[in-house]
């Protein structure tokens, strides 16, 4: 039964906190899942202590060291292929996956989103949302493409926005959403054979 484990890199920039709910989850609900690499475009960031204290390899890159996002995007490629990864999981990876991964991930490849898209996609979701007064916010898996938050959405979960609220307080709502859908979106995409 061992080959019919998944190896999954999953991929991030900062805190670490969906990472976090992805292997606890997967850990717990005993899924077939190897997370055999964390890629992180950053070096000093929470999310590599998070990882080491999971015993998940670190694959950190900086793009600034290679001439253009293809020339970096071709070394991370070569890495996943070095650790046999079938699946990428971006959680909080703040940049746009290339042409040169998607080309060899097509299909492959999922992000989670603060918000409700095709509503408030980019950077600041969370906060545009806030910003523009909506009762209803939310969280969106999907499909990466070429586009910025753009590829097909695979599950959503609104999220309330009250009256009351501070920026600080729909954050927290929207991240303890992010930390039980995504997990679940996981493992249904494995249940179903897309993994």
């Amino acid at each position: 039964m061992k080959s019919d484990v998944k190896n999954i890199a999953i991929f991030a920039s900062g805190e670490g906190t969906n990472f976090t709910a992805l292997t606890e989850s997967f850990k717990k609900e005993e899924l077939p899942l190897n997370v055999k690499l964390l890629v992180c475009d950053h070096k000093n960031v929470h999310v590599l202590d998070r990882a080491h204290k999971e015993s998940v390899p670190t694959f950190v890159i900086n793009f600034k060291d290679y001439p253009d996002k293809a020339a970096a995007e071709t070394v991370i490629a070569k890495k996943l292929e070095d650790e046999q990864i079938d699946f990428i999981i971006l959680a909080g990876y703040m940049r746009i996956i290339g042409p040169t991964l998607l080309a060899k991930y097509e299909g492959k490849i999922i992000n989670i989103h603060p918000a409700l898209l095709p509503k408030f996609p980019g950077r600041h979701g969370i906060e545009d949302a806030f910003e523009a007064g909506v009762d209803t916010t939310g969280v969106t898996v999907h499909w990466v493409d070429s586009g910025i938050d753009s590829g097909k959405i695979i599950a959503q979960r609104e999220v309330p926005v009250h009256k009351d609220d501070k920026l600080s307080d729909l954050e927290q709502r929207i991240h303890a959403t992010e930390h039980v859908l995504y997990p679940s979106v996981v493992k249904q995409l494995l249940e179903r054979g897309e993994i």
